[in-house]
């Protein structure tokens, strides 16, 4: 076997063996394949990632490490800028091809279409596949041709085309694959975990979490078994486990949407009375797909406002020790409170709950929404970069398919609806009620009329 008939897959956001297309394509090539993580926080325009999702890419990596070496492949680790690293490596194992699973983010387009270029000038194959998205965003258009920007009508638009791909199956063998020992980065070297002199924040992660690939199938077989046929009633109340809490798992994917398209279909078609629970969980898949769409469509979603009056509103100036009671649930309002503090503890935050703490920050305490997407792409593991910044414009109001302004979630009123007996309040904010707890720093009432006259100033 030529020296140069090597193949190199890049992974990324996909980090799992079953349904990658990527490593799919290289195995069924048949020459040795060289697997490479590369940790990129140095190309101009990468966001690093944040405290919460480095612990989880560290446990990822090493998920995906063990699926490797259990079908006869290495995962070769390596940081530095993405192009500069993976030109490097295909020049240091006469790799003939490299095969990755597309990205969607402008700076990481560009990367990846840069790289494509030169290692094609080269003479080495390039090819990317569609493993992350069920509808790539150029391929769901309006009927004028343009991209959609309500949610509803994508929705729609996605539902009507052909059934997804099935997912394909995982490597069984590689015999004869494996290309000889490559360089690679430690991965504790990488810092990716908390450690002295910082306190170890992750025990609320550890035991709440089990990232990888098989957690995430655990995830998914947990969920459709015991708790699809109630996701209806129980997706609001954030004392239950009532929804499939795979969304750090499909955003460092290790499920794919196509492993949970049909694992939903294939369950809804076993369980008829389960079918109006897959049909909403599904709806939610498909908000994930929108905010890719809008995101590849309109790439300025993560910082600026898409409806451009707001960048005339009158956001109030707030302290850092104000800043920090929101941030660390110490606001004197229960619901919000028991959010953020549940954030902090493990990584997620309820959907509902979400909602609450973000409107009150944006409306209540009038902080630019920008401010709460920052601290939830450092604290939450599943800190998506499209849905992050989609889900705080929608709250926000500033989103081309949004909440409207006046919509401003009354902490009070959505805890006494979907927290009536206080047992998630009670789980994160046991002093709530008691002489110990803070008085609130805004009164709603009142800061919900403040937040109303700003809006009127820019309407």
């Amino acid at each position: 076997m030529s020296e140069r008939a090597t193949s190199v897959v890049w992974f990324r956001d996909d980090l799992r063996v079953a349904d990658n297309p990527a490593l799919h394509e290289a195995v069924l090539r048949g020459d040795p394949i060289v697997c490479v993580y590369v940790l990129d926080d140095e190309s101009p325009g990468i966001r690093p990632i944040g405290g919460a999702s480095r612990w989880w890419l560290h446990h990822s990596l090493e998920a995906l490490g063990e699926s490797l070496r259990d079908v006869g492949l290495t995962l070769t680790l390596r940081r530095g800028p993405a192009r500069e690293v993976v030109t490097g490596l295909v020049d240091e194992v006469g790799a003939t091809r490299v095969l990755w699973n597309r990205r969607y983010g402008e700076v990481e387009r560009g990367i990846d279409g840069d790289l494509k270029a030169s290692l094609r000038e080269a003479g080495v194959e390039a090819e990317s596949s569609q493993g992350s998205l069920l509808a790539e965003p150029w391929t769901v258009l309006t009927g004028q041709g343009g991209w959609y920007k309500v949610f509803t009508p994508f929705y729609r638009a996605v539902m009507a085309k052909p059934t997804p791909r099935h997912p394909l199956a995982a490597p069984t063998k590689t015999d004869g694959l494996h290309h000889r020992e490559v360089a690679s980065d430690a991965l504790g070297d990488w810092g990716l975990l908390p450690a002295a002199p910082v306190p170890d924040w992750a025990g609320g992660l550890r035991e709440r979490w089990r990232p990888g690939e098989a957690g995430a199938a655990e995830r998914m077989e947990t969920f459709l078994t015991e708790r699809v046929s109630h996701y209806v009633a129980d997706q609001d109340l954030p004392a239950e486990e009532g929804t499939s809490m795979l969304s750090p798992h499909l955003r460092w994917g290790e499920i794919s949407p196509f492993q949970f398209w049909h694992a939903l279909d294939g369950h809804r078609a076993r369980a008829s009375s389960d079918a109006e629970g897959a049909a909403a969980v599904l709806r939610q898949l498909i908000w994930r797909e929108f905010s890719y769409h809008l995101l590849f469509h309109l790439p300025s979603i993560t910082t600026e406002n898409m409806r451009s009056e707001f960048d005339r509103f009158p956001w109030a100036e707030v302290t850092d020790d104000e800043l920090e009671r929101w941030q660390q649930g110490d606001t004197g309002i229960p619901l919000v409170d028991a959010g953020m503090r549940e954030l902090w503890q493990t990584g997620i935050m309820h959907n509902r709950v979400r909602m609450v703490v973000a409107s009150f920050l944006v409306k209540n305490l009038r902080v630019d929404w920008r401010v709460g997407e920052a601290w939830f792409w450092d604290t939450l593991v599943d800190a998506d970069p499209a849905a992050n910044a989609l889900n705080w414009q929608w709250v926000a109001g500033s989103g081309p398919d949004a909440a409207p302004y006046f919509r401003i979630f009354n902490p009070e009123l959505q805890a006494s609806k979907f927290d009536k007996h206080g047992s998630y309040v009670n789980r994160y904010v046991p002093e709530a009620g008691t002489p110990a707890y803070p008085e609130p720093m805004v009164d709603l009432k009142e800061s919900r009329r403040a937040a109303l006259d700003a809006y009127a100033t820019i309407r």
